[in-house]
């Protein structure tokens, strides 16, 4: 089942995804007529794991992680999709990368095991892992708004294992793979950091790109697909 958010007349309304509608307790709303689609959730936090494929790994030059490697980004990263993401003014080097992501559905810590976590994942979608590749440090490169698009839906019955992924960049193919070979898988990843972080409902866990993020310019539409879950699209512009 695909879950979505879409911001009607009457504020922003959470339901079931058919088809291009969104089945509420209030109604249909059929996207692009009686509203947008909004991020697929509210996160209080955006929990980011680099340095997850082997592939990315051999093109960056770094070192093997003897576990997962993340940072955090800000509520106010959050970004809807479809909605264009502006250019940072203080950057010359923005860069994309597409990212498969959980969503927390309760508040939990400490999860035990693989059935544990299944248990505290909403579903998952997509994350568009912006960086301002020329900033001093992750928090200056990664945490600014806007940062991370997030979308377009919430699917919730996924195996995050054996999912196929592409990225195109202005219409050409900038990244092609399988989650199958993250160095931690999902359930790894969600496992540690809930022994270091109490999630909270809707707070995001994504679990690193596959290799060639790259540049994006001004004008150049980013566009994610992950199997099963659909396409994130958002256009990078500037406001000069």
């Amino acid at each position: 089942m695909k879950l979505a958010r879409i911001e009607t007349a009457d504020g922003v309304e959470s339901g079931r995804h058919e088809d291009g509608t969104v089945i509420t307790d209030s109604g249909e709303f059929t996207v692009g007529v009686d509203g947008s689609l909004r991020a697929p959730c509210d996160p209080g936090s955006i929990y980011c794991v680099g340095r997850n494929y082997a592939a990315t790994l051999d093109q960056m030059e770094y070192d093997r992680p003897d576990q997962p490697d993340w940072f955090i980004k800000p509520a106010v990263a959050a970004h809807d999709p479809g909605v264009p993401v502006e250019y940072p003014a203080w950057t010359d080097e923005l860069t994309y990368a597409g990212e498969l992501a959980a969503v927390i559905d309760h508040e939990c810590t400490a999860l035990d095991g693989e059935r544990e976590v299944r248990e505290a994942v909403r579903g998952w979608t997509i994350m568009n892992d912006l960086d301002a590749l020329d900033q001093p440090g992750r928090t200056a490169r990664k945490a600014f708004d806007g940062s991370a698009p997030l979308g377009p839906v919430i699917e919730t019955d996924l195996d995050p294992r054996t999912v196929e992924m592409t990225t195109h960049v202005g219409g050409e193919p900038r990244q092609e793979a399988t989650t199958e070979r993250m160095l931690f898988d999902p359930y790894e990843v969600l496992a540690f950091l809930s022994t270091r972080y109490t999630f909270r409902p809707g707070d995001v866990v994504a679990f690193g790109s596959p290799a060639n993020p790259g540049l994006v310019e001004p004008g150049e539409t980013v566009d994610i697909w992950y199997e099963g879950i659909g396409h994130l699209r958002n256009t990078v512009v500037t406001t000069e």
